[in-house]
């Protein structure tokens, strides 16, 4: 993501691979190794592309503190 960008508001649209691990505060590599290993939060592909629900990565997100 460039510098200075926001992440839009919590929607119905889909998250980017970028903007997913600019909201973790991850790299994007560290997403793709998560998705193979079947750790992280749930993608969609869309043709070729990752898209993360938003509501699924902070559920993801809420269930990693417990």
């Amino acid at each position: 993501m460039a510098a200075g960008t926001e992440l839009p508001p919590a929607t119905d649209r889909l998250w980017t691979a970028a903007e997913t691990a600019y909201f973790l505060g991850v790299p994007v590599a560290t997403l793709y190794q998560w998705r193979t290993r079947k750790l992280g939060p749930r993608a969609y592909r869309i043709g070729k592309w990752l898209r993360y629900d938003p509501t699924h990565v902070r559920a993801w997100l809420a269930d990693q503190e417990s």
